[in-house]
Formats: structure tokens, C-alpha cells, sequence
């Protein structure tokens, strides 16, 4: 079975108010579980060891939130409406 093509979806993302914002300094072991853990790849590592985060294809799963609370993410939240994911499938 092949993953869902993720490159269907719309995403309108409000630059003003990113609905996840991380912690001013995270913890590295909580980065490296939402490296490997987000869905839609949003947090990356990079060759020189830090990590890349970009709100933009967020599927709103929440799984960053449960996996590491207020001490890695300083907030978490479903973005304003009109904004967000909407899932197109096929």
C-alpha cells in the first residue's frame, strides 16, 4: 500500500499567527522525536545539526503537541478558521 499523496492538499497558512510556535529553547531529544514522528515531515534536520520547522503542510495532528507539551512548543493550537489543511483526496 502506498502512502497518501500529501501534495493534493490546500493549505492556507495565516504568516501572522502560526498556530505552533516553538519553545525559545527546546529540548534536542524532543526536536529529534518530532523529526522522526511528524506525518508531513515538517520538522527537519539540517547537515549542520539544526532543525527546520515550517507550519507551512501542516496536517493538524496534533502529534507534536502530545509528544512534547509546553516544553518544546510554546504553543499549539488549531488555526483561526479559513485557515488550515483542507484534505483533497486523489
Amino acid at each position: 500500500m502506498n502512502p497518501p499523496d500529501l501534495s493534493h492538499n490546500h493549505y492556507q497558512v495565516d504568516n501572522t499567527h502560526p498556530h505552533i510556535i516553538l519553545a525559545d529553547e527546546p529540548d534536542r531529544s524532543m526536536l529529534m522525536r518530532l523529526v522522526i514522528a511528524c506525518p508531513a515531515g515538517l520538522y527537519q534536520l539540517q547537515a549542520d545539526g539544526s532543525l527546520r520547522f515550517d507550519v507551512h503542510g501542516c496536517l493538524e495532528c496534533g502529534v507534536c503537541r502530545l509528544l512534547c507539551g509546553e516544553t518544546t512548543l510554546a504553543r499549539w493550537s488549531y488555526p483561526e478558521a479559513g485557515y488550515g489543511v483542507e484534505f483533497r483526496f486523489g
